[in-house]
Parts: structure tokens; C-alpha cells; sequence
């Protein structure tokens, strides 16, 4: 920690590390160990995961999407300012003190998402509903790590492998989107969601809402996964 910091809360990723909520003036944190997993004041890649991701949607009726890991709230509000009224988004966090810290110290940071009628909060892992699902979803939107590996608990690792891919896919109405946050690029994972059988796209982009003048770009990746319209549809 550094100084400035205050110590708000601490968790535990079931099967997995420890987080610890941090505020430093007007910023939170949330560390996973030693590491900075997501913070309040880095949050352009994560709205962008919603946002670009509901663009290549289009306009579509009763639009269904499922976010992988509430984080801060970021994707989710994005998504909901984006969303038309009957659109619904399932968010699932597993871990509830998460929840908890959006409801009290961050109350003023979520805005009252969670709140909102299109959405439903389910206390589960995402695996878990991705695996349940058959062409329930317009898309599924991943921030569960610090990319496509098990970071925060090593079982996640399953929804980066070619079966929890083929799971999500299946999961997924036609012509849906499979959208997973990276900090850093990964060119063997998009090749496996090609090997999966969806048609992808990589995106770099600056994090930072405001970048600095004279300083380099601080990256970060969404990879986009088409699912083909039909079963016909050759991918390219």
C-alpha cells in the first residue's frame, strides 16, 4: 500500500487470492495480493468492453447480455446508458463482499446500477451460467482476470479453453459476441477462439479516460468473438 491509502475492506475469490478494497482521496482500489486488479480512475477499457461491444451488436429487440465479474461497475453502467428499456443484463459476481463495497463505500460510484430493472445480480460464477445456457445471450462480456488466464482463482482457466470457448458459443444467440478484456494482448488466445469457431477481432486502446500529453499510450485489449449467424456461415 502506499501512502495515503486506507485499508476498507478485505476478500477472499472463493478457491482463489485475496483482494483488499483501498481508498487514496477521492480514488479506490481494489488489490489482488500485491497487484492493482482495477481502480476508479482507469476505467476507459472497461466501458469500452460495453460500449463497442453493444455497437457491433446493433440494434436488436430484448437485447441479453451476461458480464463476467462486476468489478466496479464500470462495464455494467456503461452498458445500461447504451441498452434500449427492454434489454436485460445478467451480471455475475462471485464474490459478494464485491457487491457489498458497491453498495456502501462506492455507493456514490455505482450510481444505482445494480438497481436497475433490466438488471439481475446473480451471486454465482460465470462458468456456471455460460455452461447452463443454449442461445440465451446476445453476448457475454468477460472482466473476470487480467486477461484470458486464471488469475484471480485458477479454475477460471476453464473459460479460456477451448471447451468453456465452445460452451460460451453455445451459449450465445447467432450472430452473438463473446467480449473479453485483456490488459495485455495474447495472440495464442485469439487463435483459439478462431479454433473455436468464432470470428475475431482484437482492439488496443488507451485505458486512460484522459490521456497524458507526451506519455505513452496505456494499453489495454478487447477481443471480439462472432458467433456465425448459422451453422453454414464460414468464418473468416
Amino acid at each position: 500500500m502506499l501512502p495515503g491509502d486506507v485499508l476498507l475492506g478485505t476478500a477472499r475469490v472463493p478457491d482463489g487470492a485475496r483482494l483488499r478494497l483501498v481508498r487514496n482521496g477521492e480514488n479506490f482500489v481494489i488489490l489482488l495480493d500485491h497487484n492493482e486488479l482495477m481502480s476508479s480512475d482507469i476505467f476507459a477499457s472497461e466501458e469500452a468492453l460495453a460500449t463497442m461491444t453493444c455497437d457491433r451488436l446493433g440494434d436488436r429487440a430484448d437485447t441479453q447480455l451476461l458480464v463476467g465479474g462486476y468489478g466496479m461497475g464500470f462495464t455494467l453502467r456503461a452498458a445500461l446508458a447504451t441498452l434500449a428499456g427492454d434489454a436485460g443484463v445478467t451480471v455475475a459476481e462471485i464474490v459478494p463482499e464485491i457487491i457489498a463495497w458497491a453498495r456502501g463505500p462506492m455507493k456514490r460510484l455505482t450510481d444505482g446500477c445494480l438497481d436497475d430493472g433490466r438488471v439481475q445480480l446473480v451471486q454465482d460464477d460465470v462458468a456456471m451460467l455460460i455452461e447452463a445456457a443454449n442461445g440465451a445471450y446476445d453476448a457475454i462480456l468477460l472482466d473476470v482476470d487480467n486477461g484470458p488466464e486464471g488469475l484471480t482463482r485458477r479454475v477460471n482457466d476453464w473459460l479460456y479453453s477451448i471447451e468453456g470457448l465452445q460452451a460460451a458459443k453455445t451459449a450465445l444467440r447467432p450472430g452473438g459476441i463473446l467480449a473479453v478484456w485483456s490488459a495485455t494482448p495474447d495472440e495464442d488466445f485469439a487463435a483459439l477462439l478462431a479454433k473455436a469457431g468464432f470470428a475475431v477481432s482484437v482492439v488496443t486502446m488507451d485505458a486512460r479516460t484522459l490521456p497524458v500529453a507526451g506519455e505513452a499510450a496505456f494499453e489495454h485489449v478487447i477481443l471480439f468473438a462472432h458467433k456465425p449467424w448459422s451453422a453454414e456461415q464460414t468464418i473468416s
